[in-house]
């Protein structure tokens, strides 16, 4: 009689068999670092988020981050969204031009990847809608479904910039034929002259919207690096006064001009570097992004031939839409039950103010990822075609969708 499969032998096969079906032209080390970006989004927002519980049992935003000032350069680690527009330019253009090679349009290569991008936002902002007024009924305070509702909408705009950033593609390509990795260079000194005029001696005649001019080119930087790489422009000498020369000017923004040492907003703190991106934002993605592409050979290396290795990446890869969707109403999923216990839940609803708080927050990180995986199993219906769903249905959760947007545009 045959013994049943234990469950790492069940592991190691369904691993290998990934393994097997990897075309051997794929980029495993742009997965790699994909997936990495991918996974500190939660890890950082569970780790620099925390919540603070009323009298009423309401559930309030918090951070670590306004009284534990170790947790800043934490954040120089969880921030990876200069990888995240790295990869993303570098694929984006390899993407339209296999497009272009199969007789493919802009407009329809440009339809299908916002199309791709929008479902799982739609499907997260119409589930929102209804618990808006579910909530409320079962008897959650108020004050948690607002608050419940700005983290969910606190990554989602990302999606967004992504989304233009994709629009811009063919424009990024020629901007790279024509300047080269001047185009870069030209984006840093856009974002570096809005800074000198936001934080200057001249800054309290500044109009506060000046600020926003950053929103482009700040996020640009890294994606305008992804194209170049992805076109031979960006090898390892660029890579080396990437790292070398970010890394310079990072430490002379924090030293010399004092910028804000946290790369996450921070509550009752007025000045942030990322909203909108601060030239201190494109340093660090100026290291990381160098980082990124002289990894790359050993990266792909380390994941050949390793299926164990090779399995979590194509996981989180293929998962990426839920859990960026997702992360943080896993998070309020354990929140809101114990806050409606009782007393206070260490690292959960009492204030994130001592060791002992990030001590039990990282022990309730597998907890908030186990939730997430369950989560995922619902979710997944979103990122995919919606052929389960009917036209009428389809309609209604679009619908459902723009009440949510209008709720979070008003209110959050």
């Amino acid at each position: 009689m045959a013994l049943a499969a234990t469950p790492l032998a069940t592991l190691r096969r369904a691993a290998r068999q990934v393994d097997a079906r990897t075309p051997a032209t794929r980029d495993r080390a742009l997965d790699g670092l994909r997936a990495l970006a991918l996974l500190a989004v939660p890890i950082g927002h569970w780790l620099l988020g925390g919540f603070t519980r009323s009298p009423d049992g309401a559930l309030h935003n918090a951070s670590p981050l306004s009284t534990l000032g170790f947790f800043a350069p934490l954040s120089w680690g969880l921030q990876l969204l200069g990888v995240f527009f790295l990869v993303g330019g570098h694929s984006s253009v390899r993407s339209l031009e296999r497009a272009r090679g199969r007789g493919l349009t802009y407009r329809s290569w440009l339809w299908a990847r916002s199309v791709r991008l929008l479902r799982p936002v739609l499907g997260v902002a119409a589930v929102w809608a209804l618990l808006l007024p579910l909530l409320p009924a079962l008897g959650v305070p108020g004050d948690t479904v607002h608050t419940g509702a700005t983290l969910v909408v606190q990554p989602l705009w990302y999606i967004a910039v992504y989304l233009g950033l994709t629009a811009l593609t063919p424009l990024c390509a020629a901007f790279g034929r024509r300047f080269g990795g001047w185009s870069a260079a030209l984006l840093m000194a856009v974002v570096a002259a809005v800074d000198l005029l936001r934080y200057g001696p001249w800054a309290a005649a500044v109009p506060s919207w000046v600020g926003l001019l950053n929103i482009l080119p700040g996020w640009l930087f890294g994606y305008q690096l992804g194209v170049l790489w992805a076109r031979g422009g960006l090898g390892r000498r660029a890579a080396r006064v990437l790292l070398l020369g970010g890394g310079a000017l990072f430490a002379v923004l924090l030293v010399v001009f004092h910028y804000p040492a946290s790369m996450v907003g921070v509550p009752g703190v007025e000045r942030t570097n990322s909203h909108p991106p601060s030239l201190l934002v494109l340093a660090l993605a100026a290291v990381q992004c160098g980082a990124a592409v002289l990894l790359r050979e050993r990266l792909g290396r380390l994941l050949t031939g390793r299926p164990l290795l090779w399995l979590p990446v194509v996981a989180v890869n293929l998962s990426a839409m839920t859990i960026f969707c997702w992360h943080q109403s896993a998070m309020l999923a354990v929140a809101v039950p114990g806050a409606a216990g009782p007393g206070a839940v260490l690292g959960l609803t009492t204030a994130p103010d001592s060791l002992g708080w990030v001590a039990a927050r990282l022990a309730l990180l597998p907890l908030f990822g186990a939730v997430l995986v369950a989560i995922g199993w619902f979710a997944r219906r979103f990122d995919g075609p919606w052929t389960a769903f009917s036209r009428g249905g389809k309609a209604l959760a679009g619908a459902a969708a723009a009440l949510f947007a209008a709720y979070a545009l008003g209110v959050v």
